[in-house]
């Protein structure tokens, strides 16, 4: 039996020319190609051929480099910091030769063998997640464990106050240094396509395109899709629109090579039959290609999805969310003490938004209007007035200008909003009297949007967003606002409410800040 390969039309839109549209619409006969091996013919002491995908390589060298700088400027800030540096090295005011080895030479090369040990050079947790800080944070740890313990074998007496400072300051410029790194590498696989993978996806045309959408909507991800292979044959992709090329009855690795590949994606169901996926990872040992499986589960975050193997069946066991708890007490008490403290520090501002607001347009400086909140209960939101008094008037007769879909109206040139109000809107400095809803336990400073409570009962999937506090910012506001469409603020705020975390919610916090500096989406 031959061999199904489709030909493809690239028809350019007229959009750009940036995605190229093809339309799987004719098939042709090929030649089968030679078996493939299956891990066996290859000597076992036979070194693997280099990985096709090497933009780790310099990125670690970077790293290292980094890292190294990092720990010796701290121990040169702590020398230079206390008189009581050279302490437990005796000779050190004599011959200071071996002081500075053990500070700028073994210090710095400890730290690195211990983040390396740590697995903060895997090339697997750089570039993306929370994972590869964790593990520097864990190295720091181990390093001064480390120190401690040499220190109390060897008898000596070290100056606390410089060890410390070393340490710390250390750990932080590394932490530093890997927010910068990442920063570069985001802008350079975002502007030029670089130090990204390639990525062959394998399974049904549904779940490709489903995984396709999900790793395309962060760029900084660096995974690019270049090719589908489908495994429900040549007919389900008849007439179908795809954004990459599709292929049928191909062998997989040969497609990898000829596409330029260096990942592949294993989607959904495409692994049902016992063995294929096995088979598969031998068929790639030594190819230098990467294997990762896309299972059908999504919107899960890491934490909540563990590994159970099962007599060498991997079971992926999913834990509910946090929905109460320890972690809700700490996260309704991080609101309160941040609300009041916001509202003692922002008295100033208050006061000057609200002479503005007086003087742009005479009325009420707050605007209070209900919104559904934590399990269905409503309340009345605090907001600086940024429309005319008679804007609820006025909202029937531009009805029909909505630039949005879904419950909330927006429109970025709205005649109802006075010059003040629009630099309130786009600055989000309209948001900010809602700490006092903060304060009274009716929001929390991070999490879903509060959506108008004029709009009757929310259903279906929309409802479980009532499962936490409504925020003041969330991850609908970091990741685009108003210009996401309404089903795309649906699920991102839904991943919020079964992934949320202390640290999720730091690190929302951060990124706001950008958001609000770039005015991106607020209108």
């Amino acid at each position: 039996m031959g061999e199904v390969t489709t030909s493809l039309q690239r028809p350019v839109s007229n959009e750009g020319r940036s995605k190229l549209v093809r339309h799987v619409d004719s098939f042709e006969i090929q030649p089968p190609n030679p078996p493939s091996p299956n891990g066996v013919p290859r000597s076992a002491w036979a070194r693997a051929r280099r990985r096709v995908s090497r933009w780790h390589r310099p990125y670690t060298a970077i790293l290292l480099l980094l890292d190294f700088a990092a720990a010796a400027f701290a121990s040169y800030t702590a020398i230079r910091t206390f008189d009581q540096a050279t302490a437990g090295f005796y000779d050190a005011q004599n011959d200071p030769t071996w002081f500075f080895t053990v500070a700028f030479l073994l210090l710095p090369l400890g730290w690195l063998i211990i983040l390396w040990f740590n697995g903060a050079y895997d090339r697997r947790c750089l570039g993306l997640g929370p994972d590869e800080f964790k593990r520097a944070i864990r190295a720091g740890v181990t390093v001064c464990a480390t120190v401690s313990f040499l220190a109390f074998a060897t008898k000596t007496d070290l100056s606390r106050f410089t060890v410390g400072t070393a340490l710390l300051l250390a750990l932080l410029l590394i932490l530093l240094g890997r927010i910068l790194a990442r920063f570069v590498l985001h802008v350079v696989r975002r502007n030029i396509q670089q130090a990204a993978h390639r990525m062959v996806l394998v399974g049904t045309l549904p779940e490709c395109l489903e995984v396709y959408t999900a790793v395309t909507r962060n760029p900084s991800a660096g995974l690019v899709p270049v090719a589908i292979h489908i495994t429900d044959g040549y007919a389900a992709a008849k007439g179908v629109q795809t954004p990459v090329p599709v292929y049928a009855g191909r062998d997989v690795l040969a497609l990898v090579r000829e596409v330029g590949g260096d990942t592949i994606a294993v989607c959904g169901s495409a692994s049902a039959e016992p063995g294929e996926l096995r088979r598969l990872a031998w068929q790639l040992e030594g190819s230098g290609v990467d294997l990762v499986v896309a299972p059908q589960l999504t919107d899960i975050a890491g934490p909540r999805v563990h590994i159970r193997p099962i007599e060498g069946l991997p079971l992926l066991h999913v834990e509910e969310p946090t929905l109460s708890g320890p972690a809700l007490l700490a996260k309704s008490m991080m609101d309160r003490v941040g609300a009041g403290l916001g509202l003692l520090v922002l008295v100033p501002v208050f006061l000057a938004i609200a002479v503005a607001i007086r003087i742009s347009d005479p009325g009420p400086v707050f605007f209070r209007q209900p919104r559904v909140g934590h399990e269905g209960r409503t309340f009345r939101v605090w907001k600086f007035r940024t429309m005319y008094v008679d804007a609820e008037d006025r909202l029937a007769s531009l009805v029909d200008q909505n630039e949005t879909d879904g419950m909330l109206f927006k429109m970025k040139q709205d005649p109802r909003v006075f010059p003040v109000g629009r630099f309130l809107r786009a600055s989000s400095l309209d948001e900010l009297p809602q700490l006092i809803n903060v304060l009274k336990g009716e929001m929390s400073l991070v999490g879903p949007r509060p959506l108008p409570a004029d709009d009757g009962d929310f259903l279906g999937d929309v409802r479980r967003r009532l499962l936490v506090r409504p925020g003041m910012t969330g991850l609908w506001q970091v990741s685009g606002r108003s210009d996401l469409s309404w089903d795309e603020a649906v699920r991102l705020d839904l991943y919020y409410v079964d992934n949320w975390s202390l640290a999720y919610d730091l690190s929302i916090l951060w990124r706001t800040v950008g958001v609000v500096l770039a005015r991106k989406g607020a209108y």
